[in-house]
């Protein structure tokens, strides 16, 4: 695949990030605390202005299904586990809560509602207590916002007082898309002690600069997403396997985003012992120019696949389908071979969106930046998940 000069420049600005964090670390302001390394090889970082010790590689649990994965992780010393409410119809926190019961007040343990009401998300919250068997989160998530306007002051009313009924420690955002606008928002709002955002070494060098600016302004960050997308299961014939050699990319764009000293900690999804074992490498290893190699073969092959969620094509499709959704539920089967969970979140859709048959359409109204293949795309989810 030919890339574009442009895509080529912004690939080269992309890969270097890291280095130039690194290169301008002494510089760092005291909001930003160094990295603390324990003799067992692992990596410490504090969680903003929360004092949370943390380690950088933190443990995703949306679609472990082995509560022993979970056991074992904690076992090895790390210390940050991410859950929510609605993860595989809630019974994700009941496993995970009984994989940390034991390590309890070793670790941090955060979930999210996705409640649009103060009422509901207090119930959420507890129910996520329940499930998890802890009188306490240290961190709580409003789920995947979007825009300063869904952070509504009743959500955060129900985080402040979730806060004084000792139910959790600190409050948070969570968001997939709608950066640019967002990210700066939660970074001067003083209610908002966490943000876990979407950050990968495709997204643009903007992105770096936000995630920096609310470092600085004391804001815990917490990175997700971090494997753009996944598509680690490449077949021999692929021209990206040899160069990729099988998950080496996938190391790779993790110790890209641990690279970056103003990301705390990071969730990657685990499955099993040999993924957990493969994420555990990238907190001893540096990144390099062969990390580099990997992270630019990878990037080509994804790019008719991945989506950025970058939010440029929204309101561009003529049937008002929510296209950067679709493209991320799809994701969730092809790239993390999660096909439940993207029919499960296809499903959620309103039936007006989901009986849209994009084959049907004469030509595609919506156009990527960055080179998705969105028509096929499309096509792809509908045909996997529509009733």
């Amino acid at each position: 695949m030919d890339l574009p000069s442009s895509r080529r420049r912004f690939l080269a600005a992309g890969l270097a990030l890291p280095a130039l964090a690194s290169a301008s670390r002494s510089a760092t302001p005291r909001s930003i605390v160094p990295v603390q390394f324990h003799p067992s090889g692992l990596q410490y970082r504090t969680l903003g202005k929360t004092g949370l010790k943390v380690t950088s590689l933190g443990f995703g649990c949306m679609i472990t299904s082995d509560g022993s994965v979970i056991e074992r992780a904690a076992d090895l010393g790390i210390t940050y586990f991410d859950t929510a409410r609605s993860y595989q119809s809630g019974n994700n926190e009941r496993m995970a809560g009984a994989a940390l019961k034991a390590k309890r007040k070793q670790v941090v343990i955060s979930s999210k509602t996705g409640a649009k009401n103060r009422v509901d998300a207090l119930q959420h919250l507890d129910t996520s207590l329940k499930e998890l068997a802890t009188d306490y989160l240290d961190i709580w998530y409003l789920h995947g916002k979007q825009s300063p306007g869904e952070v509504t002051d009743d959500l955060i009313d129900a985080q402040q007082t979730a806060k004084k009924a000792g139910k959790i420690r600190f409050s948070g955002v969570s968001t997939h898309a709608g950066q640019p606008e967002l990210m700066p928002f939660l970074a001067k709002n003083p209610n908002i002690d966490v943000i876990l955002t979407s950050y990968n070494f495709t997204m643009e060098p903007v992105m770096t600069a936000l995630i920096e600016q609310a470092a600085r302004a004391g804001k815990g960050i917490v990175a997700m997403k971090i494997m753009a997308g996944g598509f680690r299961r490449l077949k021999p014939d692929d021209p990206a396997y040899k160069s990729l050699k099988k998950d080496g990319g996938m190391l790779a764009a993790l110790k890209w985003v641990i690279h970056n000293p103003n990301v705390h900690t990071t969730i990657p999804s685990m499955t099993d012992m040999d993924q957990l074992d493969e994420n555990l490498k990238a907190m001893s290893q540096p990144f390099g120019a062969p990390d580099e190699k990997l992270l630019a073969a990878q990037l080509e092959h994804i790019t008719p696949l991945y989506c950025r969620m970058c939010g440029k094509c929204e309101g561009t499709c003529r049937e008002g389908l929510p296209v950067a959704d679709i493209l991320r539920f799809v994701t969730y089967a092809d790239g993390y071979g999660q096909f439940a969970l993207g029919r499960e979140r296809f499903l959620e859709m309103s039936p007006e969106h989901t009986n849209v048959k994009c084959s049907q359409c004469p030509d595609c109204t919506v156009e990527c930046p960055y080179g998705v293949a969105v028509t096929a795309r499309l096509i792809r989810a509908q045909e996997l998940f529509a009733c």
